[in-house]
């Protein structure tokens, strides 16, 4: 009870403090470099050891041709190269070119390469440098009466960073929710022969039969210099969240969801047996309304707030308390509701739904990037200088019927474990389910699919095992091979890209078009080599070590995966008997 107690605390300091919301120190530079070389470090603090992305030197081009002389240099002296615009988000190790240190690689930043916003009215496009922000580009369509239909729900990315993942956001409308479909033109820089520079600019645009294979790259075929999307006439949206106390009917009602609501999402909160459906459809522009969306988990707070959260869940996990997290989930839950999960009536605070706004207030957040440098007390939530949260994030792309499928295993896997156990990912925002349209792009999606992220827990050392490992282990697993599901380029552990190339039914072309464009094989990465294996045939995971399991380096087949010593031991899933995964058992092997 006692712990109970502090948990009640904590959250309420937590829940109060969040209301004195301020600017936040912006992220650090993902590249520091010092005399001897340059090191690559990711936003959320996943990859931060030094001796993890260490490279020769990092450049800084300002303008095309610099940048077409920096892949120049890299082609003629046969460098390692890889892209990282001003922030890094990514979780896998899409943007460090090797492992360790190594003098034979750089980095490419476009932190500089972000001056051109060309928006041309009369053909509704837009054309912008590839280190351009998505903030940046929405405000500058915003202000010529326009706007851009599809964006990322987190705004701290680049656009080239953005379409190479596959970024997105929610539609099955129109061309659909995933920004590489809105796409109508790339200037890509390409390794050359001598004669030729050793390095060139191709445009490519829907008339070229390669046009596919650039539109989500993974940064493998060469540098994007460039992009032009299309655009929309200006229009606002309406949005009103619908909090359900039920979620006994969710696998049958997502897909009508979909279907009536241009915009909409569903966030599941599986331990509370809670499901809230986003209303969200575009209006005129003469409807009043000056709303905008400052979602509460990308908004500025003061460092300890993110150190008091993180401190709770801990002392949660030490405890194996799953009361506590599930007070933390609940007091959260109605916290968002409270103030609509961040929507803002007049730019102001939330007084009621509809919450209306233009198109580029509604779309994308993230007002804790932005603030003057001297705020040292306020960070975005992650931000691993103040050791705030830390936590992994999957994300499931499903076919339609395979969703249904997921959603009732589940849901089955919660009421034998009981529902409590669900509580560490709803500390965060459930599981967000968002939707996508099919696309040409030969690493986008080939059908209309729904895309599942969730959050939870992550330990400070990757030795540590976490409570209900075996449960979001099943999860990772129901999702990938039991129901077939893609894993989104830019987020998840190694385990869900198990067979990735036998999923996508273009994979074939990619690889192709990978060979015409960088035949000397500069822009793949020790991540893609075995991941996607290019140049490699053994599977992820093949050579197991002690305790890579915990991780999702492999999936266990033995104990020593797991952690033993803390009594986690190897075991099958609950209800996928397949899945294998480190179970707790108090007294000896489960």
């Amino acid at each position: 009870m006692a712990n109970h107690k502090v948990i009640l605390c904590n959250t309420l300091i937590i829940l109060c403090s969040i209301f004195l919301t301020t600017e936040a120190m912006p992220p650090q530079s993902p590249i520091q470099c010092d005399q001897n070389g340059c090191n690559l470090y990711n936003s959320y603090g996943v990859w931060n050891d030094r001796k993890t992305c260490r490279v020769a030197a990092a450049v800084y081009p300002a303008t095309e041709e610099e940048l077409r002389l920096a892949v120049a240099n890299a082609s003629k002296n046969k460098l390692k190269v890889k892209v990282v615009s001003r922030f890094s988000h990514t979780i896998p190790k899409l943007a460090c070119p090797t492992a360790g240190i190594n003098e034979t690689s750089m980095l490419i930043s476009t932190q500089r390469y972000a001056s051109e916003i060309n928006v041309d009215v009369a053909n509704m496009v837009v054309t912008v440098d590839a280190g351009v922000g998505i903030r940046a580009l929405i405000d500058a369509v915003e202000e010529k009466g326009l706007s851009l239909a599809a964006a990322p729900y987190w705004e701290g990315v680049s656009v080239g960073g953005l379409i190479s993942t596959g970024a997105h956001g929610s539609s099955w409308w129109g061309n659909g929710g995933a920004v590489h479909d809105h796409v109508v033109g790339v200037r890509l820089i390409v390794a050359a022969k001598e004669t030729e520079g050793f390095a060139k600019v191709v445009n490519l645009n829907r008339s070229n039969a390669l046009f596919n294979a650039a539109k989500v790259s993974l940064g493998m075929l060469g540098v994007i210099s460039k992009v032009t999307l299309s655009l929309e006439p200006g229009f606002k949206r309406s949005i009103t969240l619908n909090y359900t106390n039920d979620d006994g009917t969710l696998e049958y009602e997502f897909m009508d969801h979909a279907k009536n609501y241009e915009f909409g999402d569903i966030q599941w909160y599986p331990s509370r047996h809670t499901v809230v459906y986003r209303y969200d459809n575009r209006v005129p522009l003469s409807i009043s309304g000056d709303g905008v969306n400052d979602f509460v988990g990308f908004q500025s707070n003061f460092a300890i707030i993110a150190k008091t959260v993180r401190a709770s869940e801990k002392a949660a996990e030490d405890t194996r308390n799953t009361k506590a997290k599930c007070l933390l989930a609940s007091s959260f839950l109605a916290y968002k509701k409270l103030i609509a999960n961040g929507l803002k009536n007049n730019n102001l605070i939330f007084t009621g739904y509809p919450v209306i706004g233009h198109q580029g207030k509604m779309q994308t957040s993230g007002s804790c990037l932005y603030s003057p440098e001297s705020r040292a007390d306020t960070a975005c939530a992650w931000d691993p200088r103040i050791k705030g949260l830390f936590f992994y994030e999957t994300t499931a792309i499903f076919p339609p019927n395979k969703f249904s499928d997921f959603v009732k295993d589940v849901k089955k896997l919660r009421d034998l474990v009981e529902s409590e156990n669900f509580c560490g990912v709803d500390i965060y925002n459930g599981f967000l389910i968002r939707f996508i349209k099919g696309s040409e792009a030969y690493l986008g999606q080939s059908e209309d699919s729904v895309v599942v992220d969730f959050n939870y827990y992550r330990a400070d050392e990757a030795s540590t095992p976490r409570l209900n490992q075996d449960v979001w282990e099943e999860v990772e697993q129901m999702a990938f091979f039991k129901h077939g599901a893609k894993p989104h380029w830019a987020k998840n552990r190694n385990v869900a890209f198990l067979d990735v190339q036998v999923k996508y039914p273009r994979f074939s072309k990619f690889l192709e078009a990978k060979k015409g464009f960088d035949p000397l094989n500069l822009f793949s990465s020790e991540w893609s080599d075995e991941i996607l294996m290019f140049g490699k045939s053994s599977d992820i995971g093949a050579v197991k070590e002690e305790g890579c399991g915990l991780e999702g380096l492999c999936i266990c087949s033995e104990d020593r995966h797991c952690s033993p010593g803390n009594g986690y031991f190897c075991a099958s899933g609950l209800v996928y008997s397949e899945a294998r995964v480190c179970r707790y058992s108090s007294s000896s092997k489960s």
